[in-house]
Order: structure tokens, then sequence, then C-alpha cells
């Protein structure tokens, strides 16, 4: 084959000449890695891991087959004896690998012993990456007044100018949380008129009452640090091992309205932040992954930027730096000031052409990902960068849709041969093991095994684990409608066994067990009501979709001793995999009224994440529902929606001309809620040429073929038309 002038040859590979020219210069120079010697590495990590990654998807597509049989010939899943008994013989279930233990060195604290926010944020959006990474401290203040959290009843309205009822509010809430959290000894914090800390070490902290009482904290030690600095002076408090400052400055707008002259109380919030490759962004050529692996690698040396106007002007925003304090006994001290970074690599169903052999063929994306995500955070490790991620000297991959423990395994020997690649020390990389796919679910405990010396994460994920349901039960029956899910008896067991197993395998103190996305960004009132059930159930994480939302679910990780509940968790007898495999199936027909709803609501929301992927190439956003409700949605909302209605359709609850009908009845909608946003290309006029609304039926209607329910094929062939045509001009 004639090598094409948008490609260079590397040790019989075919490179695209963006990404070589990127990994030459910007990614192995400073390094000081031969770039002749890292492609003849990667050409024997492809040669070698190739055909070993085609063999589990095959395994894959054998299993998905035989279950398709099983559920054609008996009614649902049959016996439920029967059922295990065959998922057992045709190796879908594991045997169990008894006793777990992981053994995991060099974990960061926030990873390992802290409790608290995890952001998820497309890697492809520099400015978005840039605020995720600087969510480590978030106002409190600015959370409470900018959300519905608090009520705008009797005058605390918000608007465009301050409403110093509504920071009242803000005020009064903030005493409150920290009677609970940080409380006096004697009295309340609405009584403090100001604070004190005393002149010579050991500095001890004291408040003044309003009635002339002096109350040190309830438990002093809680006092940590402080720094004085003009007029301003912040307090250092903490509680289940995280911080919180209360800023003092009399001399501030804020400060003035409060009788201690208290401008701020500035949580510590998202702990952990993970920058995605994956569900979050679209990537479908060379020119897409060289954008997300740029930003990767400007937050690793530190010279990302992103300027953007705010307001009237323009705004850069940069890494912030470390936060400095002087503790009690007049020592100095350095506080991290920014999230600790991990970054999503695809999974293993992704090929992509930014590499192909030299015939053509793409080769697997997610071995791509591992090299050289790797070696962009090897800048980390190596102190290139203005600042530190880990101090622990580690590097932190999460890994999505593994289906059992032979792709985990899979994943373990890809980074090994990374780390061997690059020099690196082995087990550098540690791995998360997202439990997102029903055959992780039901052998989680072998899967984890399977990475016991780097795994320091697990985490449940609402929506792709009931993609994979429906599209594994898809012949057993039609299924219950999609709200009905969240309560159905599978996935509470799934939900509480996550947590159940990681305890069990050692993560107490060593790894996260994580718990999903808040999807409504703007219902702050709900999540904050709502939300706190995770750290309660055991999680030590759990995702949320902004900044803001960070601070606020902080607040839980105050509250709730997340230690504490993981304790309890492993008291109780865990939950048992039976359970996690009950079909969520209809036990009768829905109405007419109730099919339309559900119709209409997965078709509105299918079209309007679509329509901003293919024709814009946004992997993420907040998208209108039907309702007009803004929800935070990636590849994982889609995936439920298309399944959901290729079920239906399967079992004849529905018919095609009944959902093409729907679908065009939501393109008006859809098209009406992006009506203010100028690049957005409306799919009305012309539908048979919207390559949007195409990509729409065609997830629906590949449906049942398409590998595991993925919307990837399909939303990857029509983005690539997309992008040819805006090419060709």
């Amino acid at each position: 084959m004639t090598l094409d002038a948008a490609y260079v040859s590397r040790a019989g590979l075919r490179v695209a000449k963006v990404l070589d020219d990127f990994v030459a210069g910007e990614v192995l120079a400073p390094l000081s890695v031969d770039v002749t010697e890292f492609w003849a590495g990667m050409a024997d990590l492809f040669a070698r891991f190739g055909p070993r990654n085609a063999e589990l998807l095959a395994r894959r597509d054998a299993l998905a087959a035989q279950l398709d049989t099983w559920h054609r010939e008996h009614h649902g899943a049959g016996d439920p004896a029967d059922y295990r008994a065959f998922l057992t013989e045709i190796g879908y279930l594991e045997p169990d690998p008894g006793a777990v233990s992981i053994e995991v060195d060099g974990v960061d604290p926030e990873i390992s012993s802290l409790a608290g926010p995890q952001l998820v944020t497309p890697l492809n959006n520099a400015r978005f990456a840039l605020n995720a990474a600087n969510a480590r401290w978030g106002s409190l203040y600015d959370a409470l007044y900018g959300t519905d959290v608090l009520s705008e009843e009797d005058g605390a309205t918000r608007g465009a100018s301050y409403n110093p009822v509504r920071g009242e509010r803000v005020i009064e809430y903030t005493n409150g949380l920290l009677d609970e959290i940080v409380p006096l000894a004697d009295g309340s914090h609405a009584e403090v008129v100001s604070f004190e800390i005393g002149d010579v070490a050991p500095h001890a902290l004291t408040a003044t009452l309003a009635d002339g009482r002096v109350s040190a904290l309830r438990e002093p030690s809680q006092f940590v640090g402080f720094q004085r600095e003009a007029t301003t002076l912040r307090l250092l408090l903490r509680q289940h091992g995280l911080h919180l400052e209360i800023v003092v400055d009399p001399a501030h707008p804020i400060g003035a309205q409060h009788p201690a002259g208290v401008a701020d109380v500035v949580l510590e919030a998202a702990l952990t932040t993970i920058q995605d490759c994956e569900d979050a962004v679209a990537a479908v050529d060379a020119d897409d992954k060289v954008e997300i692996y740029r930003n990767w690698l400007g937050l690793m040396n530190g010279t990302l930027e992103a300027t953007f106007e705010k307001g009237n002007s323009l705004t850069t925003r940069r890494l912030v730096d470390d936060r400095s304090f002087s503790a009690p006994d007049g020592s100095t001290f350095v506080l991290p000031g920014r999230s600790l970074l991990l970054v999503r690599n695809v999974g293993l169903h992704m090929m992509t052409d930014a590499v192909t052999t030299a015939d053509g063929e793409e080769i697997p994306e997610g071995v791509l990902d591992a090299a050289i995500t790797v070696a962009i955070a090897a800048h980390d490790l190596r102190g290139l960068g203005r600042h530190r991620n880990s101090r622990s000297g580690s590097i932190y991959i999460v890994k999505p849709k593994l289906h059992g423990s032979a792709e985990v395994a899979f994943a373990v020997d890809v980074f090994a041969a990374v780390e061997k690649l690059l020099g690196l020390p082995s087990e550098t990389v540690k791995i998360g093991i997202m439990d997102e796919e029903r055959r992780t679910s039901v052998n989680l405990a072998a899967c984890i095994a399977a990475a016991r010396r780097r795994v320091i994460f697990i985490n449940t994920g609402f929506l792709d684990r009931t993609g994979d349901e429906i599209h594994t039960d898809m012949e057993a029956g039609p299924v219950i409608r999609k709200g009905d899910m969240k309560s159905a008896p599978w996935l509470l067991a799934y939900e509480d066994r996550n947590v159940d197993v990681g305890v069990a395998a050692g993560f107490r103190g060593v790894a996260q067990i994580g718990k999903g996305m808040w999807a409504a960004p703007e219902a702050m009132a709900d999540m904050v009501r709502i939300k706190i059930a995770h750290p309660e159930a055991g999680g030590s994480c759990a995702w949320v979709p902004s900044p803001t939302a960070a601070t606020l679910h902080a607040m839980h990780y105050h509250l709730v001793d997340v230690a504490d509940r993981q304790a309890a968790v492993a008291k109780r007898v865990p939950v048992p995999v039976d359970v996690i495999l009950e079909l969520p199936l209809l036990t009768q027909t829905p109405t007419e009224a109730e099919i339309e709803q559900e119709l209409s609501n997965n078709t509105q929301g299918i079209l309007g994440y679509v329509v901003r992927w293919i024709d814009q190439g946004i992997g993420c956003s907040k998208v209108p529902d039907i309702h007009n409700v803004e929800l935070m949605e990636d590849r994982a909302t889609l995936r439920i929606s298309s399944q959901h209605i290729a079920n239906w359709l399967r079992h004849g609850i529905i018919d095609r001309e009944t959902v093409v009908a729907m679908f065009e009845k939501m393109v008006v909608v859809v098209d009406a809620q992006n009506a203010g946003d100028p690049r957005y290309r409306p799919m009305a006029t012309d539908l048979a040429s919207s390559a949007a609304f195409c990509a729409a039926l065609d997830l629906v209607f590949e449906g049942l073929t398409v590998p595991n329910g993925y919307t990837e094929p399909v939303l990857h062939r029509w983005r690539r038309k997309v992008k040819a045509r805006i090419k060709a001009g």
C-alpha cells in the first residue's frame, strides 16, 4: 500500500503524521526517549496484544450469542437454578476466587485514605479540564448563593447584583453546617463575633461570642493551621481527613455583613478528578486524539491554559498553586491546591486509524491510549512540570467497559508492557476498574484478584450498567421502563454488592469504592438531599458534574464518616450474586400513555445528545430533556435509551413506524431547544440529509446487532462523514 502523506512509516506501522509529530516533539523529547525505539516497542505491543484483544472481543460475542439462544428457548431466564448453572457452564460466571486481598503500594492519600467527591470531565475541553483540576477547593458561600439549595422565597432571590437577604441565608446555612462538623465547645457559630489565634506557639483557636463568652472548638485538634495576609485570616480545620477554611476578612464586602467578619467558608472538595478520553469526548481520528493527549500533557507539565470571555473581558485559566499554612506548633506546611488526576482510557472494543498496520488495519485504541497517556504522565513522575500530580510516584488509569477477569488481566499485562517500554518501575501504573458491565458485576472479586497489585478503584455506574443489562437480556423479553430500573432488585443488589466485595478485598484505607454520577447539574437541592446516600452506603467517592456540585457534595463527607460506614459494611452478610441475575422484565404490557411517554423521553434524549456529538463533536454537555431540565449526558446515557427502544421494538411493544414518527416529532422539539446556538444545524429542514437524525435512527435500528449495545460504531461512522463533508467544503 502506498503511504498516504498524512501518515509516516514507523517500525512497520503507519502513524498519522499529526500524532507522530506530537509524540516525537512534545512527549518523548523531554523524556529523552528515542522515537525510533519507542515506535519499535509500540509495534511489538500491537503485535502481542492486538490478537489477544480480538480474542477477548470474540469471546464477548460468543457469550452474547449463547445468552440470546438460552433466552429464546426459555421464558425469560427460565428457572433461576438452571440459569445460573448455564452461566457457569459457558464460563459467564467464573469460579469463586476465594478470599481476595489487594496489595497495592504507592497510592496517594486522596485515593487510599480520604473520602470525597470525584469529578469526571472531558479531556478535549481545556477549560473544563482546568476547572475540574482546580476544583480541589471550593467556596461554599458561592455554591449556596448561586444554586437552588437555598430557597428564593421571602426576598432571597438570585439576580445580577448581590442580594444581602440571600447572603444572610447563606451565612445561616453555613453556620448550621459548622455547628455539625466543627462545633464549638460552648455556643454556636451563629453567635461568634470574632476569632482569635494565640500569639505564641502552640497557637490555639478561640471564638468570642456576642455575650462575651470565649469558646474553643469542642475538639481542639480540628484546628490544624492558619494563614495571615493583609486583612485576611484563614483558619484551617479538619473533619474526617477533609479540610475547610474559615476566611475572616472584615474588609471584604461579604465579611462586612458577618458579625465575625467571615467572608467565606472554603471546603476541600474534588479530591480526585477523572480526565476522560472515553465517553465524555468525541474522538474519531488522529486530530481528535492529539487534541486530547495534548491537554493531558498540559495538565501534567502545568502549561495548559484556556482563554475565554467572562463578562465583558477575556479570562485566562491555568492550574492553581498549592496552599501554604502555619501549623499550631509554628511550623509551616503545604496542602495540594489541585485535584489528584486520573485519566480514563478507552475500552477494548475501540479501534483507531491514528495508527494502523502496514496494510491499513486499525489498531486497538486502548493499547495506544495506554502507551501515550502513561508516557505523558511520566513527565509528572520525572518532575518536569510546574506542579506535581502524584506525590507517591504513581500513574492512575481508569479502564472502562471491561467484561470479566480475563479482560482485567489483559489490561494489567498491557500496562506492564508499557512500563517496560518506558523504563518505569513495575506497578507504577495503577488501575481503576469500572464495574459497569454485567460480566464484571457478577465476577467482581475475580476481576479484583486479576489486578490485586494495581487496582485502586472500583465503582458503579447506573447508565452503562443498565445499557449492558438490557442488551444482555434482549431476547428474554421486554424490559421494564427506564425510570423503574433505578429501584429494580438487580440494580439495588449491584450497588450494595460492589461495596461488599470492595470492602472484603481490603479496599479500606487503600483504594476507592466509587458511586455514580449526579446527572442534573442545576438540581443541587435534590443532590444535597439525595446524594448523601453514597457515603452512607460506604462509597469513598462519588461522581459529580461540576466544581459547584463537588463543593456541595463535599458537605456529605464532612458529615458522614465513610471509614465507619465501611467498617459496618464489613460486618453485614454480602448480597448474593443471584439477585443481580434477576432479569428486569415487564410483568404486564404498558398502557398507550406509558408507551408514548417512554418513547418520547428516549427519542428526545437520543436526538438532543446525538446532534451535538455528530454535528459539533461535543461528547459531553448539558442537554435539556423533554421537560427542558438540563442533564449532563455522555455516551452512557445514549446507550441505555437506544437499547431500551431496541428492546421494546424487538418484543412488539412498539413498531418501527411508531419509532420513526416519534423521532420526527422530537426533531422539532430538539431544534427549538437549540435555537439559540449559532453553531447548531437544524435537523427538521432536511431529515434525509441530517447526519445526526440518521445516526439516531441507526442507534436504535442497529441496537440488536451492535456488540453489547455500544454506541461508538454508529457515532464514529456518522461523525467521520460530517468531518469529511466539512473538510471538503
